[in-house]
């Protein structure tokens, strides 16, 4: 994974932090105490991704709508990008998903704290779309009303490499 992550993983996640910013009137970085302390919601979800593997778990988190909220999206945001703390892995929602009661910020599985292999400390689940839309190791937040500033301008490193972007 890398260095700062390991570093990060030693301590506990002690030092891990999740941006926010963009379309927002209150940029703000959130620590896994404070998203841990915030209201949480479970769901029993299956991921699926588009080269065939898929599970069915039990996941909880924070809403992601909770977030967007605390840092006030501004109305005429259209979408929420999101990043890993994997060099160069990013994805995008539009503010449908964003919004969607099933969307979470998620920090446990299965009724533990979410495993590293599933994507700990901090994973996008977004049980609408595929696998590749629920990105590991969320790092950062930024909502905007266009996706030309990112990567390629196409929306997705994953559609950078050939997915559809809504999937």
């Amino acid at each position: 994974m890398g260095e700062d992550f390991q570093r990060l993983q030693d301590g506990a996640f002690a030092g891990w932090r999740l941006a926010v910013d963009g379309m927002v009137a209150r940029p703000v970085s959130f620590s896994l105490a404070d998203l841990k302390s915030f209201p949480r919601s479970t769901q029993i979800t299956l991921i699926a991704c588009g080269e065939g593997w898929s599970y069915i778990a039990e996941w909880s988190g924070v809403p992601l709508a909770h977030i967007l909220n605390l840092v006030g999206a501004l109305p005429h945001a259209r979408y929420v990008v999101y990043r890993s703390i994997q060099p160069d892995w990013w994805e995008s929602i539009d503010m449908a998903d964003a919004l969607h009661r099933q969307t979470l910020l998620t920090l446990s599985m299965n009724g533990g704290e979410l495993p590293v292999p599933f994507g700990g400390p901090l994973r996008l689940r977004v049980p609408r779309q595929l696998g590749y839309k629920n990105v590991k190791y969320i790092t950062s937040l930024t909502v905007t009303d266009s996706l030309k500033r990112f990567g390629k301008g196409l929306g997705s490193a994953a559609q950078e490499g050939g997915y559809a972007w809504y999937a």
